[in-house]
């Protein structure tokens, strides 16, 4: 069965909070397809000043490399297009879309597409992990990676994997083979003492 097509993303910042100034460094995603990554978007960001050192350590992104990047105001414009109408998906995803929303308010923009989060969906399907950090989730679900993080579209990847397989976990554990999106950000909603029992009721009302 193939799954609704998606767009995974993942952004890295200058910090926490674009209402303190924050703005996005890069952007990385993936389209997923018929259960597969059919494309990518990665683009450096020019936040339009300098980023402190401990953001440079994190990322492995430095100011030289942004000095040369195009402005974010450019790269949210394209990577908008990219988005066209398609579901959104991240790992935390509110933290992402406050950011996607913030820097699409640059160019007097914004998107109406649903977005559900990965790491939510995870804590429901995956309880026992040790955490639910992306890097923890990879590991445990043993998600082949180059050991890549905090980089964008490598984020972005591995995230577009762990996605794709929750919906494997849906689909061979509980029965469910219809996936589709809603169901997945119903079930970032409920709380974990309902979560099997909704998992039931739905491959119950497929068969």
């Amino acid at each position: 069965m193939n799954n609704h097509p998606t767009i995974v993303l993942d952004f890295e910042t200058t910090g926490l909070s674009p209402q303190q100034g924050d703005r996005a460094i890069e952007i990385g995603a993936v389209l997923i397809e018929n259960n597969r990554v059919t494309a990518r978007f990665q683009s450096l960001m020019n936040p339009g000043f300098r980023i402190s050192a401990f953001i440079e350590s994190y990322t492995g992104i430095n100011n030289a490399m942004l000095a040369k990047a195009p402005p974010g105001e450019e790269v949210i414009a394209r990577f908008a297009e990219f988005i066209g109408d398609h579901p959104l998906v991240a790992h935390n995803a509110s933290f992402d879309r406050r950011f996607l929303d913030s820097e699409l308010g640059f160019i007097e923009k914004s998107i109406n597409s649903e977005m559900a989060c990965s790491m939510l969906t995870a804590r429901r399907l995956y309880p026992e992990a040790p955490n639910h950090k992306l890097g923890t989730l990879v590991r445990y679900c043993e998600i082949d990676n180059d050991g890549t993080f905090h980089r964008a579209l490598a984020d972005a990847e591995m995230t577009g994997q762990l996605w794709l397989a929750m919906i494997n976990e849906l689909r061979n554990t509980f029965g469910i083979n219809q996936v589709p999106f809603d169901l997945m950000q119903k079930l970032s909603r409920i709380t974990r003492a309902k979560t099997s029992d909704y998992l039931k009721k739905i491959a119950k009302e497929q068969r």
